[in-house]
């Protein structure tokens, strides 16, 4: 079936490591870019180029997210000079369409937000969304579309470095392009490779045990989803992730575009997304997924681990949040705001 078409976004991510550019005409995006964020030239040229293929058409819009200010100042700046066009930048200009229960006051990056949006939207069901980059976050979301944190550990680069630099005696490993996960024996046989081995294996391991418990406290096991630089090369034969998706933020970034500019269309198409997800729910998680560029990586069968605390195939379950998710906010304090579309 041909996927409906939706004003065209030029969709762009500035992150601590990389500047991600996609544009998207339907729910997938057309090309999907990722520069460094230090070649802000490089940027404003790529943008300017993938402008051009909707510029003339109606409703087009440039939308930026960001956890690195700095430079998406300078690079909103200068695309505002270079397209002649409005850019909107998220939060800021139109918000994040999730909802979200946290602790009062909490300002959860608008990545792990975005990411959270877009698995929602594609999923309609519980899920955990690891974003392999600088950091690992492995970030839960609800069975009603409602963001609930997670856990922020350091990324493997991140990780590499540290073990260098606060000790006398480990050497520094510069990793350049993708991280390539250690081969030949379990047992790193040299100083190097027992490094490569401990952060490679402590990463799985923590999002292992981190899935875990967070199925254990929601009572069922969540469909699990992969985002970020390191996602490849740390889950693509591990049988815990459902899907890896590089451009889910960008995707995310795609959404919240077509809520604030197109309302009504957008709770259209959420409740046919609803309807074709619950439909796909009744037969077992047997909707499609994402629909992936040539270059990024598949869809494995969906699996779920039965554990001692009664998780089952079919997952099944009585959820009680003790929140009130009717009136917008939680019954316990937790400073809930659930947005009307989430």
């Amino acid at each position: 079936m041909q996927k409906p078409q939706q004003p065209p976004v030029l969709a762009i991510q500035v992150g601590n490591t990389r500047i991600k550019l996609a544009v998207f005409r339907t729910d997938d995006p057309e090309e999907a870019v990722f520069l460094s964020k230090d070649d802000l030239s490089a940027a404003v040229e790529k943008a300017a180029s993938m402008y051009e293929s909707i510029g003339a058409e109606a409703d087009a819009s440039v939308v930026v997210a960001s956890v690195h200010p700095k430079i998406s100042t300078a690079l909103v700046g200068a695309l505002r000079d270079q397209l002649a066009c409005e850019v909107y930048e998220v939060p800021t200009d139109m918000p994040v369409p999730i909802g979200v229960c946290l602790s009062p006051g909490a300002k959860p990056g608008v990545d792990r937000l975005l990411n959270a949006a877009a698995a929602w939207d594609k999923l309609r069901q519980a899920c955990v969304v690891v974003d392999a980059g600088t950091c690992i976050t492995v970030d839960f979301v609800d069975g009603e579309g409602v963001f609930h944190g997670g856990a922020i550990a350091p990324g493997l680069r991140m990780q590499l470095k540290a073990l260098h630099e606060y000790t006398a005696a480990l050497p520094a490993i510069e990793v350049d392009g993708m991280f390539e996960a250690p081969s030949g024996t379990a047992w790193g046989a040299d100083t190097r490779e027992a490094m490569v081995r401990g952060v490679y294996h402590g990463a799985r391991g923590l999002v292992w045990r981190l899935v875990e418990k967070y199925a254990e406290e929601y009572g069922a096991f969540p469909v699990v989803i992969a985002t970020g630089g390191d996602s490849a090369s740390l889950f693509a034969d591990d049988a815990l992730i459902t899907q890896i998706v590089p451009d889910l933020v960008l995707r995310g970034v795609a959404i919240a575009a077509r809520h604030a500019l197109e309302p009504d269309a957008a709770e259209q198409r959420d409740l046919e997304s609803a309807s074709d997800a619950t439909r796909a729910l009744r037969q077992g998680f047997g909707h499609e997924g994402f629909s992936l560029l040539p270059s990024q990586t598949e869809p494995k069968p969906a699996t779920r681990r039965d554990t001692q605390h009664g998780l089952t195939e079919d997952h099944n379950h009585d959820h009680d949040h003790n929140h009130s998710h009717d009136d917008g906010g939680c019954g316990d304090g937790c400073g809930c705001g659930h947005d009307d579309d989430a």
